[in-house]
């Protein structure tokens, strides 16, 4: 059987890489692609975010000029060397988080839904679970449907300065892969070789149902971008059937 653990991931490049393979140096370089305003539009105007895995910040950055009271969360220094500026951080793994208090929408972005390990994912959806507030909402950036079935090595696409090209793509069984993508950005290249899973839609919904997770709604005609509501929360005990009269 497959192991799906971060053992079977790795980057290479310049600087410092995160336990998962991701580059401090080129996420720091990044521009944004919108994520930050669908974000932004899908929440109401100075509401508390906790925003699971922040990396460098790059939407951070922008969704506290848009007024929201953002605390960004990543287990790499690194990376939150970048968010302290502009946003309180915490340092720790996702799935481990317990920061004992609650926020108006907790956003899990960059694909982390899309784990090729299902108990990690459990572990990822029950973080966002525990912090979110009564009546709030969870943002959630999933890979497309098909997206996998589409790429092939070779294939590459741009966006301003970066070029992303997949340098291997090894099925893994039930859906997973081990795929490599290479980032040539501002002359420098990286690569980040890392396990992801399709996630059809009924099975991404049903992952969150687990969770005590339901999709308020779809935020992208693409379907990537979902916003979802607490349904109920498992580390609550089971009210007490009442007796029988």
């Amino acid at each position: 059987m497959t192991s799906f653990n971060r053992d079977g991931h790795a980057g290479t490049g310049p600087g410092e890489f995160t336990p998962d393979g991701c580059s401090v140096d080129l996420y720091a370089r990044l521009p944004g692609n919108g994520e930050a305003e669908i974000v932004a539009a899908a929440l109401p105007p100075g509401a508390t975010l906790l925003e699971l895995g922040a990396g460098a910040g790059r939407m951070t950055r922008p969704l506290v000029a848009a007024g929201l009271q953002v605390t960004a969360v990543d287990e790499s220094e690194g990376m939150l060397a970048h968010v302290r500026p502009v946003a309180p951080a915490v340092r720790a793994p996702i799935e481990d988080l317990d920061l004992g208090r609650r926020f108006d929408a907790v956003l899990l972005a960059s694909f982390l839904v899309n784990t090729a390990d299902d108990a990690h994912r459990a572990r990822l959806l029950r973080t966002c679970v525990r912090h979110t507030s009564p009546g709030g909402h969870v943002l959630i950036q999933r890979e497309r449907d098909g997206l996998h079935d589409s790429l092939e090595p070779g294939s590459s696409w741009s966006r301003g300065e970066l070029t992303v090209t997949v340098v291997s793509l090894e099925p893994a069984g039930d859906g997973a892969s081990r795929t490599c993508l290479a980032y040539d950005f501002g002359g420098a290249r990286w690569t980040q070789t890392f396990y992801s899973r399709n996630l059809p839609r009924p099975r991404f919904e049903a992952a969150l149902a687990e969770a005590g997770l339901a999709v308020d709604s779809y935020l992208t005609d693409d379907r990537t971008w979902v916003r979802a509501r607490v349904e109920r929360d498992p580390a609550s005990p089971t009210p007490a059937s009442s007796p029988a009269s």
